[in-house]
């Protein structure tokens, strides 16, 4: 009997955070927008990254923070602690977003590179909430996916030495959702893009 395959919902996410790692430091922003979808026939892109997204700026979770890792986002952190949004609040604001973006699919997060991204998603999912709609592996990262369909070492890829082609036209701005949605063009040209057969 053959084995029925749910179809994948993938989504770009981004984060901006005030440190290397979550717990003593802090996730300020979150973004996210629908890249597309994949069934057993194949990928199909969604026809505006922008047309399904998520943004939430977070509240910071501890006094702890490296001026260095602030700075690459521009926010104003005393501005966080005033009006920043609670992370119990946002996280369950985002799982109740994927749930419903991803109705009849199983959300996968992707994102570039998504170590460092779904290192604080996940912990905030699971540290505020106690769950996370991608389980505990439902993550792709898109340096890993064009050094396999490059046929590169992993450490020799950046978005430099890429195709052109591949790469959104959208700035990397690191804010987090224009970063989620320029990340989702990405996502999506890679997932479809055939390179030539080595000879």
């Amino acid at each position: 009997m053959a084995r029925t395959i749910r179809p994948s919902l993938y989504i770009s996410v981004d984060i901006e955070a005030d440190g290397p790692i979550p717990g003593p430091y802090s996730m300020i922003s979150l973004g996210a927008a629908v890249a597309g979808r994949q069934d057993a026939a194949g990928y199909t892109a969604e026809d505006d990254p922008e047309a399904h997204t998520f943004y939430r700026e977070l509240r910071p979770i501890s006094d702890d923070f490296v001026p260095a890792a602030l700075a690459v986002s521009g926010l104003d952190r005393d501005r966080l602690v005033r009006e920043g949004s609670e992370p119990a609040a946002a996280m369950a604001e985002f799982t109740t977003w994927v749930r419903e973006v991803a109705v009849g699919a199983q959300p996968v997060m992707c994102g570039y590179p998504a170590s460092y991204d779904w290192t604080f998603l996940y912990w905030y999912l699971m540290r505020f909430t106690g769950a996370s709609p991608f389980g505990h592996s439902g993550c792709m990262d898109m340096k890993t996916l064009y050094a396999t369909k490059a046929r590169l070492p992993l450490r020799a890829v950046a978005k430099g030495t890429m195709p052109r082609s591949l790469l959104s036209r959208r700035r990397h701005t690191h804010h987090a959702l224009d970063d989620a949605v320029e990340q989702a063009e990405l996502f999506s040209n890679l997932m479809t893009w055939d390179p030539a057969p080595p000879a």
